[in-house]
């Protein structure tokens, strides 16, 4: 699914949250709805990476992995929290292609990272999928230390009153 942004670019915008498991081989079977969403860039490689904030992986199409890189190219190497912020950012970044099956393998040093083990959570978030394991997404998720209604009052509450 793509939507117009702002800067009038057609952005992805993926929708679901599904279980899978992970077979023996480290090998995940990307679920029909998203393989639906994602029809025009199943040919194409996708990017696995470490999460910025949490113990999960992150799954970008092609496409919208090099829009993430345009933004990181702006910052100035010379600039050493920048550099250090390029070198964590992309730290165990790898290239995956999924197989004639529909499945992709799950480099060990990612799955050790986001602590999958057999009962994986695949969640949308807007341009990329959060590849979960179950119990660590439950525990983000049913986080009672965190009022969601107060963070999103917070983070988009004021997003109209700014723009006016």
């Amino acid at each position: 699914m793509y939507q117009k942004s702002i800067c009038g670019k057609m952005s992805m915008h993926l929708i679901g949250v599904h279980e899978c498991k992970i077979d023996v081989k480290s090998r995940l079977m990307l679920p029909k709805a998203f393989k639906k969403q994602l029809s025009d860039s199943l040919h194409a490689p996708f990017i696995l990476k470490r999460s910025v904030f949490h113990a999960c992986l992150e799954l970008f199409p092609m496409d919208e992995w090099n829009k993430v890189v345009l933004d990181i190219n702006k910052l100035n190497r010379f600039v050493k929290k920048n550099n250090d912020f390029i070198r964590m950012f992309t730290a165990g970044v790898k290239v995956i292609e999924l197989d004639v099956t529909g499945r992709l393998l799950i480099p060990k040093d990612l799955q050790s990272y986001a602590q999958i083990s057999k009962n994986v959570v695949l969640s949308s978030s807007a341009n990329m999928i959060e590849i979960w394991d179950k119990t660590g997404y439950e525990e983000i998720i049913n986080n009672k230390s965190i009022d969601f209604a107060q963070l999103a009052e917070e983070v988009m509450g004021l997003q109209k009153d700014e723009n006016e």
